[in-house]
């Protein structure tokens, strides 16, 4: 693939969305547009930018050091993001920021984005790669997120890691009707569930699909706020 060439880099998009997103069972239409508007390859690390396209994770490195942390697979980003059936007027909680290209993504189909990043490195080269891509609608927060961010409620959150059990602190942070979606259990084996908050005190569980991700980061430090 030869990415300053722009055809090259268009159909290599198409590649990645029919071959390898589609397959993968993701049909809406509205984040299979998203998947076309939100230019993958701005949020990738420059030396893993020509593996944009690429059916696997990706090292997250930011000036040249190694955080540890991966971008997930482009039709595990897409399902996730199908996952949470999302409405343009949501208010929408992600855990572990990353590239901020999940972020952009949710932000394309929804209102407002809190994004949480306990790693400050990250947190900045994600904000760098929002504003250079135009998104406005998210807002990039430092901070160990695993038992909840404030005490705003969401229409839907998003953890970007996976974790044993579902801390029930982000269960609380639903709305009535809100979704959250979630990646639990332990290497080899775990799911990705949908959890909604039917009522005040009752949640409604649905297992999605299986998958294997890295464990969400915990540790506590300080709040630095963008």
């Amino acid at each position: 693939m030869n990415a300053s060439t722009l055809p090259d880099l268009e159909q290599a998009r198409f590649n990645m969305i029919e071959q390898q997103i589609r397959p993968w069972d993701v049909l809406d239409e509205t984040v299979l547009a998203t998947l076309f508007d939100v230019r993958r390859e701005a949020f990738v690390p420059a030396p893993v930018r020509a593996m944009a396209f690429s059916d696997l994770e990706l090292p997250l490195t930011v000036n040249g050091a190694d955080t540890r942390e991966t971008m997930l697979a482009p039709k595990v980003e897409a399902r996730l993001t199908q996952e949470l059936l999302l409405n343009a007027n949501d208010c929408v909680l992600e855990i572990g920021t990353g590239s901020g290209y999940q972020a952009a993504l949710i932000a394309h189909i929804a209102q407002q984005v809190t994004s949480v990043e306990i790693d400050s490195r990250l947190a900045g080269f994600a904000q760098a790669n929002l504003q250079q891509n135009g998104v406005k609608n998210v807002k990039v927060e430092t901070g160990d997120g695993r038992n909840g961010w404030g005490s705003t409620e969401y229409d839907a959150i998003l953890v970007t890691g996976s974790v044993p059990v579902v801390p029930d602190a982000l269960r609380y942070q639903l709305r009535v009707g809100g979704r959250m979606v979630i990646v639990v259990g332990q290497a080899p084996v775990m799911t990705a569930c949908r959890i909604t908050r039917t009522t005040a005190a009752t949640f409604e569980t649905v297992t999605l699909f299986e998958t294997v991700i890295k464990p969400l980061r915990g540790a506590t430090v300080s709040q630095f706020k963008f």
